[in-house]
């Protein structure tokens, strides 16, 4: 589970340490490279601090590394995704909007155990939703970002935004194609600040795939100020310190002291409380 409290997990402490290894030797390692390619402007960009950009030497300028750009994103005039529900669009559901239960997912797009986990137990979980078990409201955080420095949680919640706008069906779809094995990257790194590569994810999605609308909100950023309200919004729920966390019916669902992670935990679990 990717913890919000970094301080009251030692194993998450010890991952971040590892991975500001693993980073700062990516740094010298491109420092070494540009002093020997005489650019003394990239060189001065290393100096400086700015490491993700430094991971993504070579891409088409397509990243939004810089946080300034998100504080001018909070100071734009609100746009809702179609598709949303709740004050200002942060409720993203799924399935029948009649149905007596409730799941309720919180994640992080950049969250490794995100991934894993909708990688073992999305298609059960759509499966459920499908059967009128429950319908499904995705509560998505940014706290990573804040962890580990970089943009890419909120700029793949932004993305996210232009999906839902396409169709529930289209979210999920692209949901499942962030977090899979293939295209979710490590969580140190951030990947998903590149707009070119969250575009090349959608060409996975037939619904997003060659979209003009789509891939028009996710460069021009149409929805990085609902993405920032999305964020805020999961920060206010006091009792969730990690992700993922899940919810039935307000309820932590659990199985023994964790998530349930394989399809058949997660079964059990859902069974026990209804």
């Amino acid at each position: 589970m990717s913890n919000r409290n970094s301080q009251q997990n030692k194993q998450a402490a010890r991952e971040r340490l590892r991975a500001e290894r693993e980073r700062q030797a990516k740094k010298d390692k491109t420092r070494r490279q540009l002093v020997v390619g005489g650019s003394v402007v990239a060189v001065l960009a290393v100096a400086a601090g700015i490491g993700v950009a430094a991971t993504q030497l070579g891409g088409s300028g397509g990243s939004k590394s810089s946080n300034s750009s998100w504080d001018a994103a909070a100071k734009k005039t609100l746009v809702e995704p179609a598709n949303t529900a709740g004050k200002g669009g942060t409720d993203i559901t799924v399935g029948d909007p009649k149905a007596k239960h409730t799941l309720e997912v919180y994640q992080d797009m950049r969250c490794p155990i995100c991934s894993v986990f909708e990688q073992n137990v999305g298609q059960t979980i759509q499966k459920d939703v499908k059967d009128g078990t429950y319908k499904v409201t995705y509560h998505i955080g940014t706290f990573l970002d804040k962890n580990m420095g970089g943009t890419g949680s909120k700029n793949a919640l932004s993305a996210i935004g232009a999906a839902v706008n396409v169709s529930p069906e289209a979210f999920v779809a692209y949901n499942q194609a962030l977090y899979s094995k293939t295209n979710h990257p490590e969580e140190n790194q951030d990947k998903f600040a590149d707009d070119d590569y969250l575009l090349k994810i959608a060409q996975q999605v037939p619904a997003l795939k060659d979209n003009a609308e789509f891939k028009k909100n996710v460069t021009e950023g149409t929805f990085d100020k609902w993405a920032l309200n999305v964020s805020d919004t999961f920060d206010n729920t006091k009792d969730v310190t990690g992700t993922p966390t899940l919810k039935l019916d307000g309820k932590k669902l659990t199985k023994g002291e964790g998530v349930p992670m394989t399809p058949a935990d997660f079964e059990s679990a859902v069974k026990d409380h209804l």
